[in-house]
């Protein structure tokens, strides 16, 4: 009789370069806990960060100009789909921004759980990639109770900072 082996969550956790990915790193003491990969856009920064974290890139796409900025998430969407498919996780984890919306609407394609973290900069309007998640996210989270207004089925879980 074959014994199951005791297999532990694959989480990956993905952010646009900045703060976004500055409160995502604030968790890594939950890196340890989980088989996890890490996505970002690549940039100097964060090629630094591959001596450290399991990581894989997207392209940095600012939107300043809306025809680059259109061909970069077009591609982003389909990076997104190769490293979902190939790193397989269970769960999302995101702090946001634009990078992070195709991957989580992915997830939840295939079935996994979204969890998104609103920006600790924002204590009374939502962003962007928040509101596109909230409808899709099994768990969301905001660093201010004062966002509860925005997101009422969010749950508070204050600062990660």
């Amino acid at each position: 009789m074959l014994k199951k082996k005791n297999k532990r969550k694959k989480v990956m956790f993905i952010a646009s370069l900045g703060g976004h990915l500055t409160q995502l790193l604030q968790l890594k003491p939950l890196f340890s806990t989980y088989d996890y990969h890490i996505v970002t856009e690549r940039s100097v920064i964060t090629e630094e960060l591959k001596k450290e974290y399991e990581l894989s890139f997207l392209m940095y796409g600012a939107r300043n100009y809306l025809f680059r900025y259109l061909f970069k998430f077009t591609y982003n969407c389909f990076k997104s789909l190769y490293l979902f498919l190939k790193e397989r996780p269970d769960v999302i984890v995101t702090t946001g921004a634009h990078t992070a919306v195709p991957m989580c609407y992915i997830a939840k394609l295939f079935g996994k759980k979204v969890i998104f973290i609103e920006s600790f900069a924002k204590t009374t309007t939502p962003t962007l990639s928040g509101r596109l998640i909230y409808p899709i996210a099994d768990l969301f989270i905001v660093q201010w109770e004062s966002m509860k207004v925005h997101y009422p089925k969010a749950v508070y879980g204050g600062s990660i900072y």
